[in-house]
């Protein structure tokens, strides 16, 4: 299994609405005992068992709207007659309320720069995605600062609870499929 978890690079970043696909990443890797932190297809990568399954865990270094170039070169590392069904993908979503997940088959990039990226670059959107939902419950003026603005002290406590609700559907994704994912987190 090859889980990109999309985001910006540079510690100005960290904790941007735009950066919860790393923080994903980054809790699954925690979660299963090992790193990401090798240097591979313009990517931050770690490897290891995440549900009994040899996983690759990947950060795409190239900023978000270059993620493609990254995902793509990973991809092409798998040795699979159907990559394409060893990949998913985890992005932010701005028309998705804040707090909520969801799993989709395949789709649209609804407007997000990662996932066109990586749909221009596969020439394809027919690759599993994990959603996490970041829309504000307020009218916003500027989605692009909006999604570059970091998390405010008290929706860290949702950040939390969403990253672990992440997580689990991301497992069961690995272990079960995602239509199993879809039915219990959606």
């Amino acid at each position: 299994m090859l889980i990109v978890g999309l985001g910006n690079p540079g510690k100005e970043y960290e904790w941007t609405r735009h950066n919860l696909g790393f923080m994903l990443i980054d809790k699954l890797a925690h979660d299963a005992g090992f790193a990401v932190g090798r240097r591979e297809c313009s990517s931050l990568v770690g490897r290891g068992e995440i549900e009994g399954v040899r996983t690759k865990l990947a950060k795409p270094q190239t900023f978000m709207n270059l993620s493609g170039h990254a995902v793509s070169c990973l991809l092409a590392k798998i040795e699979s007659e159907s990559p394409l069904k060893e990949l998913v993908v985890i992005s932010d979503d701005l028309a998705l309320p804040f707090g909520k997940i969801r799993v989709r088959e395949r789709g649209s990039a609804g407007g997000h720069n990662g996932l066109k990226s990586i749909i221009a670059s596969l020439g394809t959107n027919d690759f599993v995605r994990l959603r996490i939902g970041i829309q504000p419950d307020h009218p916003i003026s500027d989605s692009k600062r909006f999604v570059l603005d970091t998390f405010s002290k008290s929706e860290r406590a949702v950040v939390a609870e969403v990253l672990d609700q992440s997580a689990k559907a991301i497992r069961t994704i690995i272990r079960d499929g995602a239509l199993k994912a879809m039915s219990e987190f959606n």
